[in-house]
């Protein structure tokens, strides 16, 4: 009686909201390691770990038998969308994912700003954003299509000096040197909808960020300082707001009632690491034996850029209230706590639709778009639609099937990976997005 064929390789799941990408792994092994489809790949495993020497026995960490099971790049818990899965020596080829392409469909929410760039941070300050129009963001786009320069976020999985960008962040320590912009590639950006204010359920978080996390998120993103370091008021006069031409450096940081120009003084790219997947924000640390995700490395180097400073007009109806609303105390123009006016509505908010190359943070493009109109902008949501070859709706698994059992998950699945090895099996490219056949080993 001849053994049945071991199934492995590469395929994609529809990742939902609220649970992590290691999440959504341990649930696949959950599910694979009692199933009959891959019992013949755990009775392979099992026989080649019987050979191994006394060294090899010795070196393996995970001594239980389960499933490999790998994701192809993080995607936030508040993100929903493709998830690249990698099962057996598929787990190999994920790398391959880090240089395709990658659609997503983000929210923009105007006026305010989190030490996380998204809706689920802290929050650290708010700006007018009365003035935003369509036509307004819509001229601020062109900045960020194409080749530019991103400055990731601090939650993120880049490391200085041998550590995580995000474990600073959580630890409330300065970092040792500015996180640097990073060259990144827009194919596509485009506005989808337009959410004027009161017409959308989409909030700024209630929690506030504490006096002494702000100053250290001050010290770190530069919330109040041009390139000079020096403060800067904005104009009193009723001017309308300009958008800028397409620019070599950031444009402005609005703060309640002060703008300032971002710092770029030119520096030498740290080389940096373990970079998780477009858009994503790091979960985490857990112990996960039998899994594999895959960050990827890249370097920058910018040049000197002078700064200018930039006028606003202040009004008064530009604080919209938030899920738990908390008074605030006037400060002085140049403290780096914000303070906004009262007033009643909501901020507007925008739906983008994007394809980018590795390395892109869609949280960092919230981020600085709403700088861009000379306010703040937080991602409210976000879905990843493809990746490479793999696309919502048309060949990613749903994550709901899962509860339904094998005779409903497992015909999907091994159609996926049979599919897979034999595109490898046939050509040893596999196209995985932007036209491009990358080499599998």
């Amino acid at each position: 009686m001849s053994q049945a064929k071991a199934v492995e390789g590469v395929f994609a799941i529809h990742k939902p909201p609220a649970i992590t990408s290691a999440q959504v792994v341990r649930d696949l092994q959950k599910a694979f390691n009692p199933s009959e489809l891959f019992a013949p790949w755990l009775a392979n495993e099992k026989a080649n770990r019987e050979r191994e020497n006394g060294y090899q026995k010795k070196r393996r960490r995970d001594k239980r038998l389960q499933v490999k099971i790998g994701h192809g790049g993080t995607l936030d818990p508040l993100a929903t969308g493709v998830l690249i899965i990698g099962v057996g020596k598929g787990t190999k080829h994920l790398q391959n994912f880090l240089m395709c392409t990658k659609a997503y469909e983000a929210t923009l929410l105007f006026g305010a700003a989190t030490d996380t760039y998204d809706v689920q941070g802290k929050l650290l300050s708010k700006a007018p954003y009365s003035h935003i129009t369509r036509t307004k963001v819509e001229e601020a786009l062109d900045a960020f299509r194409g080749q530019i320069m991103q400055r990731p976020p601090i939650y993120s999985a880049l490391r200085i000096q041998g550590k995580h960008l995000y474990e600073y962040a959580r630890e409330g320590k300065e970092l040792p040197v500015e996180i640097q912009e990073r060259p990144v590639t827009v194919e596509k950006l485009e506005i989808t909808e337009w959410l004027e204010p009161g017409s959308h359920e989409y909030k700024w978080p209630a929690e506030e960020a504490l006096q002494e996390e702000k100053e250290v998120a001050e010290k770190v993103l530069h919330l109040s300082q041009d390139g000079t370091g020096a403060s800067v008021e904005p104009s009193m006069d009723n001017q309308t707001l300009p958008i800028g031409t397409k620019r070599k450096r950031p444009p402005a940081y609005v703060e309640g009632d002060l703008i300032y120009d971002t710092d770029r003084a030119g520096k030498r790219q740290e080389r940096d690491s373990d970079v998780v997947m477009s858009g994503g924000l790091l979960e985490a640390t857990e112990d996960e034996p039998q899994t594999t995700s895959v960050k990827e490395e890249q370097t920058a180097e910018t040049a000197n850029q002078g700064s200018s400073t930039v006028k606003i007009t202040i009004t008064e109806e530009d604080t919209p209230p938030t899920t738990s609303a908390k008074p605030t105390s006037s400060e002085p123009k140049h403290s780096t706590q914000t303070t906004s006016p009262t007033t009643t509505g909501s901020p507007p908010a925008v739906k983008l639709r994007m394809t980018v190359t590795s390395g892109f943070y869609v949280r960092s493009l919230c981020h600085d778009l709403g700088k861009a109109v000379f306010s703040l902008g937080i991602m409210a949501e976000l879905v990843r639609t493809r990746q490479g070859e793999f696309e919502l709706g048309k060949n990613a698994l749903e994550y709901e099937e899962l509860g339904k059992g094998e005779t409903v998950w497992g015909p999907q699945v091994r159609a996926m990976l049979e599919g897979w090895q034999a595109k490898v099996e046939q050509g040893g490219n596999v196209v995985v997005g932007g036209g491009k056949g990358e080499e599998v080993d």
